[in-house]
């Protein structure tokens, strides 16, 4: 249902910038219950992901998803550094890497290169120094790559 829910959202958002939505009308609409739309768009609809998402409470509330438009690889890097921030679960690291991916920002192999580097299993098991270290780790990689020459990079997609 989640994925039907996401594909769903996803296509309102290929034909226009942003959508608004209802959490009740769209449950009604696929006939669960509000916390799925909940759950859809706190995993599928994250800033990592390439989108914003603004909500408001109460009788008129409503759920705005935005698609994020990035005007080139230097923005799109730029962006996902200030996101990484100072810390970064294995998830959130993992799908940094899959959006840069996605959007032809990283090679192939980069991508799993640096899905290696995130992985849970070459860190302590200390939560918040894991989370830290990754994000060090992660920032370095995308601050390297905003210095490479753009010619380069260009060859390296082909």
């Amino acid at each position: 249902m989640t994925d039907i829910i996401e594909a769903y959202l996803k296509k309102v958002l290929q034909q226009q910038e942003q959508v608004e939505i209802r959490r009740s009308e769209i449950a009604q609409l696929f006939d669960c219950v509000p916390s799925q739309i909940n759950y859809v768009i706190n995993t599928r609809f994250t800033i990592q992901k390439g989108y914003l998402v603004e909500s408001k409470r109460g009788g008129g509330g409503y759920i705005r998803i935005i698609k994020v438009q990035v005007l080139d690889d230097l923005d799109m890097l730029n962006t996902m550094i200030e996101i990484i921030g100072d810390s970064i679960t294995e998830k959130d690291a993992k799908s940094v890497v899959q959006k840069l991916y996605e959007d032809d920002i990283i090679t192939k192999r980069e991508a799993k290169l640096m899905l290696v580097a995130m992985d849970k299993s070459l860190y302590t098991g200390e939560r918040v120094i894991d989370n830290r270290l990754r994000s060090n780790l992660l920032r370095t990689m995308l601050v390297n790559l905003k210095y490479e020459e753009p010619n380069k990079r260009k060859a390296d997609h082909s």
